[in-house]
């Protein structure tokens, strides 16, 4: 039979359980505003009955707090991470699509490449009817110079933007390994507390809310599974394995974790990059993760886009070892000296394996195409066995990128300014200026060497070789010219009498069909992607319209399928102001229900207590 005062214990339960009833509340309406707060809940049961004995045979205890829990859905946790990788990816490659999308702008608010050009044509026909006038000369070349200015600053400006991806992707890999360790500390924290009986509610959601972010970086994959005894494997001993992979790649071990580091490039990738750019490797076993492959996701796929985007369009062909250092390159991707991105020394990549080579010759056909180039390698092969595995395998320079990035653009303005300056160097160099001397002896937009200072002459003969059907990479070819270097002769500038208007000066000062020739490149010559010089501007545009617009499309699409989660995400965790206010009443009536019941068993006690005979 239960004790007199059993019915205060029931009632004293209650108070303890609606207290704690009310104090969650309280803690959730607190944290209405904090971000990645889940809701808590205290979860009741009641009490365990006691045998009276009796016909009835067992009475109520009471009620009893049994945990205190977040409510959270692992389910929508899942969804909510896979899809955050797509929502970085495309808001960060957005990003700097719109900042790359600047430099291609011709209107009011800034003059283009259409406005330059324009103006540099309208120059040469003012040259036309007034050929022997020094100063129509000079506003010729000057217009010229702004031509070749105008790229200048375009590529700088590009530059400046791989630079800042460059850089964002060292800052990106550092709060990844801050994530991994802030979760690998909570890891244990969490264990510890949940070991020995409690929930750690609001670490738990910390480490969330951190897995949240990291989710935006890469793709993130995340397991829990409970630690259980091998002797008595029904009982829970309350602490878990929890595991972090991004990329398919293990970053957080329970306790322990991996850290990523950037290593800076010794070789360039492409032609046109930047010095030191950062590959990413693990710390420990230094194997590459590859960040930008086409299986990732996320705002550091976006970087390594943007930085290294190509559009597919990397140097490739089949290799012929000829011996221990030199590999022949057939079926080479690039077949002109416009097109060419490699560097001139870099890294050949041979049957997954990479080599160092220190420059290259390529040979050409009768209609001046190249079908094939050998590369001189740094160290050679080891042995006759790695020739064997590299001959006949595919040898690439970098890796296919299929993105239009910095590279990709870059590429795109020296293929148009070697066309260009070609023909009409080309033209030019059959003249005479205007004291009757031949003009074949500079070309009039060339390149400066940035060692050397000296403007390069694009001989038709390589100058290591002699011929003109074998070139060196080390050669003053067309391949020599990028938008950083492009300039007007000095010769020219200094000296507006050495430029050439007419290929017989004894019939006057003032011929001009040179400039009539000259005239026609700019809408009557193909000479960049089956267009004319007066078209680059349209392909430019339309390459960086159509990659702006597909990520602003997919960024808005992956938002909505992320705030549409999140709702349903915050349906199950977020504190809700109303449904908070209702349960306050109901806990505070519970409550003083249980006081109300001390209040009744009080005076019941006091009549039997003090009030009943002596």
């Amino acid at each position: 039979m239960p004790s007199t005062f059993f019915g205060l214990t029931i009632a004293y339960s209650g108070l303890n359980a609606y207290q704690v009833a009310l104090n969650t509340t309280a803690n959730n309406i607190s944290n209405v505003q904090t971000k990645g707060y889940s809701r808590q809940q205290a979860n009741r049961s009641a009490a365990e009955a006691l045998r009276t004995h009796t016909e009835y045979g067992t009475m109520g205890s009471g009620v009893t707090t049994d945990s205190i829990r977040q409510i959270r859905n692992q389910y929508y946790d899942t969804k909510y991470w896979y899809n955050q990788p797509f929502v970085g990816l495309y808001e960060t490659r957005l990003n700097y699509l719109k900042q790359i999308e600047n430099y291609f702008v011709d209107d009011a608010s800034a003059k283009g490449f259409s406005t330059i050009l324009n103006s540099m044509f309208n120059a040469l026909d003012t040259l036309k009817n007034n050929s022997g006038d020094l100063n129509v000369r000079q506003q010729f070349i000057g217009s010229a110079q702004n031509l070749a200015t105008y790229f200048n600053s375009v590529y700088a400006g590009l530059a400046d933007i791989q630079d800042s991806a460059n850089d964002e992707i060292k800052s990106t890999v550092m709060n990844i390994n801050s994530i991994a360790e802030k979760v690998a500390i909570l890891n244990k924290q969490i264990n510890i507390i949940e070991v020995q009986g409690g929930y750690a509610n609001e670490l738990r959601d910390e480490r969330a809310l951190l897995i949240d972010e990291l989710s935006a970086i890469v793709p993130t994959e995340v397991s829990e599974v409970a630690v259980t005894n091998s002797n008595d494997p029904d009982n829970p001993t309350g602490g878990t394995y929890y595991t972090v992979y991004i990329g398919g790649q293990l970053l957080v071990d329970t306790y322990e974790y991996e850290t990523l580091e950037c290593v800076a490039r010794e070789k360039k990738v492409n032609q046109s990059d930047l010095d030191g750019l950062y590959d990413i490797k693990w710390a420990k076993t230094g194997n590459t993760f590859n960040a930008g492959a086409s299986y990732m996701s996320g705002s550091l796929k976006a970087l390594f886009d943007i930085r290294d985007g190509n559009n597919g369009e990397n140097f490739s062909g089949t290799t012929e070892v000829l011996d221990a250092m030199t590999v022949k390159i057939t079926n080479p991707s690039i077949t002109s000296v416009e097109a060419m991105t490699m560097p001139e020394e870099g890294l050949l990549t041979i049957n997954g394996k990479q080599y160092a080579y220190t420059g290259f010759t390529y040979e050409t056909n009768a209609a001046g195409a190249i079908t094939s180039y050998t590369f001189t390698l740094e160290k050679g092969f080891n042995g006759l066995d790695e020739q064997n595995r590299a001959d006949g395998k595919l040898a690439s320079v970098g890796v296919s990128v299929n993105s239009m990035g910095i590279p990709y653009y870059q590429a795109q303005m020296n293929q148009f300014l070697r066309s260009f300056t070609k023909a009409f160097n080309d033209i030019l160099k059959t003249g005479e200026d205007l004291n009757g001397n031949k003009t074949d002896d500079y070309m009039f937009f060339t390149g400066t060497n940035t060692i050397s200072g000296k403007e390069y002459m694009f001989d038709d003969k390589d100058l290591t070789t002699g011929a003109a059907d074998q070139k060196s990479s080390n050669a003053d070819s067309y391949y020599k010219l990028t938008a950083a270097n492009i300039t007007v002769t000095g010769v020219c500038i200094k000296d507006p009498t050495r430029l050439a208007t007419t290929t017989n000066i004894t019939a006057g000062v003032d011929g001009y069909d040179l400039i009539e020739q000259l005239a026609k490149l700019k809408s009557d010559t193909i000479l960049y992607r089956g267009g004319t010089a007066d078209g680059f501007l349209k392909c430019m545009i339309a390459d960086i319209s159509i990659d702006t617009q597909e990520s602003k499309i997919f960024y808005q699409n992956y938002t909505n399928v992320s705030n549409t989660i999140e709702q349903q995400r915050m349906s199950i965790s977020g504190v809700d102001e109303d449904e908070e206010g209702l349960d306050l009443i109901k806990f505070q009536n519970a409550y003083n229900l249980s006081s109300k019941m001390i209040s009744v068993m009080a005076e019941i006690y006091d009549r039997l207590i003090l009030q009943t005979g002596v």
